[in-house]
């Protein structure tokens, strides 16, 4: 069953609100084992939301529009896909009745203009929206004449705030799905996150072992990002399960310790778990992060009962006053050096009263750098008890992406380090 979504808002084309009505529907309608096979966003017009529709219906089995349910001037799909189908609007009164109990809880008069979303295309069915006034519409479109062989073709239409469009296809489309379109083949869908390893070197390694599974249907891709990549293992029909546990053993053998989850969650997150079974407290020093690492670190719930404190020493002075940085070793080696990340996570350790203390120093530039020392190097050190690892990266790109990634080698450091990994190993190389 193939799904075409047609986002509406000058706002998306604008680009002052991030689209992530895609992201979620595309997760959710191929987890339900929905092929999602075009995407597009319109402007608040009616002819281009018809032109849109008019389209997909010429392909997909399923049209699914966001948006432009709502009472003001811009708010046109409703009106729009009515009149270019044929079908007359009428009022209903069970959606009318709907509406006017939302005002009445909120103790305010009902606008006239509001009472449009109570109007419903002949022939539709209503989709309940449990937390808003405009309800979905859902329209069977048989027989379809912009479809070869005029197939009929499933329109459904959703309001755009997420609030009321994610309790509506959960509660409403999903079970709609399944009673007009009947069951759809099995899909399996696992994703391996890796940290250390460049796209290029993931996709040498794994590539050709994987070559005779792609042949027979399995989905491969890669999606890469600053300091990690993933691994998308799919496949659809009745061998989708043998064929995806046979790649993830692949997979998972061929990259093993820069795997650092199978599951639907950031490096932060597993951190923050390995922390808390160990019953280990953390304590961080940055100086070229900025405070990215605590701030990702603290977005985790949970996180206050292994993170015990962050400085963001900056400057020498700050190094010196706050960590126990000797101004001696300041200035002999600078404070982007591996003695100075040493003593920083062992102050901060120190200081917080933590059994692990990590930190990073680094020139994130554009200026700073020198011969000996250039723009994209950092230290970064783990200090416990017992010991201390410090390594020391380049990575000379722009300050945003110099800090995510520095992040993202700071927080695999210190899961090495609880994992009894190699603190420095290198990347496997092409099997």
């Amino acid at each position: 069953m193939t799904v075409e979504l047609i986002n509406t808002g000058a706002e998306l084309l604008l680009g002052r609100t991030l689209n992530r009505h895609q992201q979620w529907l595309c997760r959710r309608l191929s987890d339900l084992g929905y092929e999602v096979i075009r995407q597009v966003t319109v402007a608040d017009v009616a002819g281009a939301i018809c032109d849109a529709v008019r389209e997909s219906l010429g392909r997909a089995d399923v049209v699914m529009t966001t948006g432009g349910l709502g009472p003001t001037s811009d708010d046109l799909t409703r009106q729009s896909v009515a009149a270019m189908l044929g079908r007359p609007l009428h009022p209903d009164p069970a959606v009318l009745a709907h509406i006017q109990a939302v005002f009445q809880r909120l103790n305010r008069s009902l606008p006239d203009m509001v009472r449009v979303q109570a109007l419903v295309p002949e022939g539709a069915e209503v989709l309940p929206n449990p937390v808003g006034t405009a309800p979905g519409l859902a329209l069977v479109v048989d027989p379809n004449p912009y479809r070869a062989g005029q197939r009929r073709s499933l329109l459904i239409m959703l309001p755009g705030p997420p609030r009321e469009l994610h309790p509506m296809f959960d509660g409403a489309v999903v079970p709609l799905l399944a009673r007009v379109l009947g069951q759809t083949e099995p899909y399996v869908c696992r994703t391996l996150r890796t940290t250390g390893v460049p796209e290029s070197l993931v996709e040498k390694r794994i590539g050709a072992p994987l070559a005779p599974m792609v042949r027979e249907g399995l989905d491969l891709g890669y999606c890469a990002r600053p300091g990690e990549v993933d691994v998308r293992l799919s496949a659809r029909g009745s061998r989708a399960q043998a064929l995806v546990s046979g790649a993830f053993e692949v997979v998972r053998e061929a990259l093993s310790s820069f795997i650092y989850t199978d599951q639907e969650e950031e490096l932060e997150e597993v951190l923050i778990r390995l922390l808390t079974e160990r019953r280990l407290t953390l304590a961080l020093a940055e100086s070229c992060s900025g405070g990215l690492i605590a701030h990702r670190l603290t977005d985790v719930p949970g996180a206050s009962q292994v993170f015990l404190a962050g400085m963001v020493t900056y400057s020498n002075p700050a190094k010196h006053q706050w960590l126990g940085v000797s101004e001696t070793i300041l200035r002999e080696h600078g404070a982007v050096s591996a003695p100075v990340a040493r003593a920083m996570a062992e102050g901060v350790r120190r200081a917080a009263g933590a059994d692990l203390g990590l930190a990073v120093t680094g020139i994130a530039g554009p200026g700073g750098g020198t011969e000996a020392k250039p723009v994209g190097t950092v230290f970064l050190a783990v200090a416990w008890e017992q010991g201390m690892e410090v390594v020391e990266r380049h990575h000379p790109w722009d300050r945003a992406t110099f800090k995510q990634v520095t992040s993202q080698q700071a927080l695999e450091l210190v899961r090495r380090h609880l994992l009894g990994l190699p603190m420095n190993e290198k990347p496997p190389q092409a099997a």
